[in-house]
């Protein structure tokens, strides 16, 4: 499929919507009794990390998009406590928490050095 919009190239979006997959994979194991709890904040909060990238860049300004990497990163951070709730609760094993953790580490420094390259306004003189 031919990428046509912008935010489908960069790197923090695909990585995002993997997130969103694992995630959702994961949290299929997660007890019933989760399923309106922990099951559905971490599904939302993994989606959210795409879905901030991508709206963040559309025709967007600079500013703009910056707070929208900043609302992603909050939100890969929101997937990593919810991980180690799930840990806790022993919903997963320390290997899958391991795996994800790391992806999670890995993203949130990517959206960040990301979001510091993002072009700064310009200051009046």
């Amino acid at each position: 499929m031919e990428s046509k919009f912008k935010f489908e190239k960069l790197i923090i979006w695909q990585k995002g919507m993997e997130l969103g997959e694992i995630i959702n994979s994961i949290a299929k194991s997660f007890p019933s009794h989760e399923l309106y709890n922990l099951s559905s904040q971490i599904r939302r909060a993994a989606d959210s990390v795409a879905l901030n990238i991508s709206e963040g860049s559309i025709g967007q300004s600079d500013l703009e998009q910056k707070k929208f990497v900043g609302y992603a990163i909050r939100s890969v951070a929101e997937v990593v406590t919810c991980l180690h709730k799930a840990r806790l609760r022993a919903y997963i094993t320390p290997g899958q928490f391991s795996e994800v953790y790391n992806f999670c580490f890995d993203l949130i420094n990517m959206a960040t050095a990301f979001k510091k390259n993002i072009q700064k306004p310009m200051s009046d003189p």
